[in-house]
């Protein structure tokens, strides 16, 4: 199934509770806001700059994305208007949102990484390895993790304080993107055709993964893994016990981001040079849905999540 929506179109009506994904396009200048349930799209937001990271927290009903020209930082709801901006500056690139506490940001450009608030005032500054891109936070809400792509490392924060807590040198190299999952934390090495499977707590290196040619990003759904690969066009899916690949899927034209959807399902993917986002079943890994979007979508991030009913 492919649907297809002319860029910048806003409906006038606001989201039906239920499952979103925030899909930026950064050749397009735009943010997309889909309803999985039905996939079709309720609103596509012209926002200049490059939008390329983006962070949905459905507690606080709000997107964060960044413009990877300029640094700006965008808040949007869930019509897709903007509601707010912070400039932070070039170099501001890799966004999680703590559910209804704000959100930690990395810098490449300065090595570090900066908590806001819900305000989006900032709370503290720490320093990374060098280029640090990706971010994540683990379930628990205690660790922020960093992968710092030019140091070949994975750097472990204590959320509350800004405290450098341990660094784990990864399997592969360049770690660009970073997800925790059920007490582990995995890396997407573009540079190694691998992710790595790291001990948050121990900060141990425990194996990897095999993928396509540069891994971009990762997420998880059903009980597998599920990796996109920009240069092969595929998704690798992998086992997260015994860390085998099972199976090797063609997607679109140099996949990037990857989240879950909400009910743990599939997983959604953005399709960069294809300009579709498609839904992946992670039981018999089939596409059950493909739809068009604003040219270049990227979706550096979890981009999907279930509304909060008010």
């Amino acid at each position: 199934m492919r649907l297809w929506l002319p860029a910048f179109l806003s409906m006038l009506s606001p989201a039906c509770a239920g499952d979103l994904a925030f899909v930026t396009s950064q050749n397009a200048d735009a943010v997309t806001v889909i309803d999985l349930n039905r996939m079709e799209i309720i609103a596509s937001t012209e926002l200049p700059g490059a939008p390329a990271p983006v962070a949905y927290d459905p507690k606080r009903a709000r997107a964060y994305v960044i413009a990877a020209d300029s640094g700006r930082l965008s808040v949007l709801d869930e019509a897709g208007q903007i509601t707010r901006h912070a400039e932070l500056g070039a170099g501001a690139f890799g966004i999680a949102a703590i559910p209804g506490k704000g959100v930690v940001i990395t810098d490449w450009y300065n090595n570090r990484l900066m908590r806001l608030d819900g305000d989006l005032e900032p709370l503290w500054t720490a320093r990374t390895g060098q280029i640090p891109s990706g971010v994540a936070i683990s379930a628990n809400g205690a660790l922020v993790a960093t992968a710092d792509r030019d140091d070949d490392t994975v750097s472990i924060f204590d959320i509350e304080t800004g405290k450098l807590l341990r660094k784990i040198t990864t399997s592969g190299e360049h770690p660009f993107a970073v997800t925790f999952h059920r007490g582990r934390l995995y890396s997407a090495d573009v540079l190694g055709d691998r992710v790595s499977i790291m001990d948050p707590d121990s900060g141990t290196l425990l194996g990897h993964v095999a993928t396509g040619h540069r891994p971009y990003g990762i997420a998880f759904a059903g009980g597998r893994g599920f990796v996109t690969n920009q240069y092969a066009s595929t998704v690798t899916v992998f086992d997260p016990e015994s860390l085998e690949v099972t199976e090797t899927l063609e997607v679109g034209d140099y996949p990037e981001g990857i989240a879950s959807l909400p009910d743990d399902s599939g997983v959604v993917l953005a399709n960069w040079d294809s300009d579709t986002i498609m839904v992946l079943d992670a039981r018999d890994l089939t596409i059950t849905a493909e739809l068009d979007v604003p040219a270049g979508p990227r979706a550096f991030g979890q981009f999907t999540g279930r509304q909060v009913q008010p």
